[in-house]
């Protein structure tokens, strides 16, 4: 099948090279022409695991391209938009400037029988507002929401956990034969697959992304109350887990949530409901946001605190400037955050990161950076570890503390031993952990 990808950012480049990958004729549409060179020359502008060999494989193959025009993705039997859609700058909701001129722009090329699928995350309700744009060409449209996982995205692409299709007609409608035809092979290896309208598809993603947000806003408050008596958080998840009705994945306290969707999709959540007049079903996502925000600046003052109330001067190795391991995603970062707020403080921060130094740099310049991690650690009189990447939950505690001034550390992911750190000289600090 022909297929267009309409915006080549995380989510749209990940899923045309994936659909080229399972043989699917796919291009790649975006404005941002230096984007468009790199892809064409199978290079991702960003860091994704296992991203690049399927991308240059794409290329390579004939069956992916990439182009700033959208007349080339005229005759595609399907497009995909998959533009961003970032918060506001005047408010909390989100900024559908990019779909709306993404669908603007397609609708000219579009033909009679082909179909428009939105995989951009979007207020309920969008869908049905471009209706009209995409149907006066002849062409339909349908709702398809994506659940990459940064880090995962390739695989949750090739082998999602479930399919989500927003159409009109119900299960037998031709739209769903399209989609099916599409991922032909998940849908082979038996992915559940769900049939709904324009407006469930649309609440899917908010409302997952909500529900974990909620969860990690959860164990971090009960961190909270663990820190005023004495409690171990770890623990408590751990007891509370083993609940097969709660789980323990997302109950991790520490530095919170950050990154281009669970912060914005909330926020947007939130303002969507107060315009259909339902602001206080969600009200609650208020409150997690401010849960989310306010361990950031604990971990500030525990390393303060820890210094008798002042970091000026001091040199503080931050380890982790991505919002999570296995990205070089900066956007909403915990890890980011927590080094300015301590420059700001006047300590004399040192960041280091795997991937994501470029863009933390281009967001940040007063940091100072460096690449080695042994540079960074050395002479540090605190380490702050912020991003949980392996290399850093693999640190040998011992040989660490040969190379700072002062072994005091800052977990701020709880994703260390405490027992080996402190056996190892180290003055351990984690949050909601005694």
């Amino acid at each position: 099948m022909k297929l267009s990808v309409i915006g080549c950012g995380y989510l749209g480049a990940v899923h045309a090279a994936a659909m080229a990958s399972i043989g699917h004729e796919v291009v790649g549409i975006d404005v941002d022409a230096e984007k468009v060179r790199r892809l064409s020359a199978g290079e991702a502008p960003f860091f994704e695991p296992g991203l690049n060999e399927i991308l240059a494989a794409g290329v390579e193959s004939g069956r992916l391209t990439f182009s700033t025009d959208m007349a080339d993705a005229a005759g595609s039997r399907v497009h995909f938009v998959a533009v961003g859609t970032p918060q506001r700058h005047d408010g909390a909701g989100a900024d559908l400037t990019f779909v709306n001129a993404a669908v603007d722009a397609l609708a000219p090329h579009l033909g009679a029988g082909e179909l428009v699928v939105g995989k951009s995350t979007v207020p309920v309700g969008t869908a049905e507002r471009l209706r009209p744009i995409v149907e006066r060409t002849g062409a339909r449209i349908a709702w398809n929401p994506e659940f990459l996982r940064e880090g995962f995205a390739v695989a949750d692409t090739l082998t999602p956990d479930r399919l989500v299709y927003g159409v009109t007609g119900g299960s037998d409608s031709e739209d769903v034969a399209t989609l099916d035809e599409v991922y032909a092979p998940a849908i082979a290896a038996g992915t559940p697959r769900l049939v709904t309208d324009f407006a469930t598809a649309e609440l899917v993603k908010v409302s997952a992304n909500a529900f974990l947000a909620t969860k990690i806003s959860f164990i971090n408050a009960m961190a909270e109350i663990a820190e005023a008596t004495g409690a171990d958080v770890t623990m408590l998840a751990d007891a509370i887990g083993h609940d097969a009705r709660i789980g323990r994945r997302f109950l991790n306290a520490g530095v919170g949530f950050g990154g281009g969707c669970l912060p914005k999709d909330i926020r947007a959540f939130a303002a969507r409901a107060e315009e259909i007049g339902r602001g206080e079903s969600v009200q609650f996502l208020k409150h997690v946001d401010e849960i989310n925000l306010r361990r950031r600046q604990r971990v500030v003052d525990l390393l303060v605190d820890s210094f008798g109330g002042s970091v000026v001067g001091r040199r503080v190795a931050v380890l982790g400037l991505a919002f999570k391991p296995d990205s070089d995603d900066t956007r909403d970062s915990p890890a980011l955050d927590v080094a300015v707020r301590l420059h700001g403080l006047g300590a004399d921060v040192v960041c280091t990161d795997p991937e994501a130094i470029d863009n933390a740099r281009r967001q940040h310049p007063q940091l100072t950076y460096e690449r080695d991690l042994d540079r960074a650690l050395e002479g540090a009189e605190a380490v702050v570890l912020v991003t949980e990447w392996r290399e850093y939950r693999d640190l040998d505690p011992v040989a660490v503390a040969g190379a700072v001034a002062r072994p005091l550390l800052v977990d701020g992911r709880n994703c260390l031993d405490p027992v080996a750190w402190r056996a190892a000289g180290w003055t351990y600090i984690g949050l909601g952990r005694p």
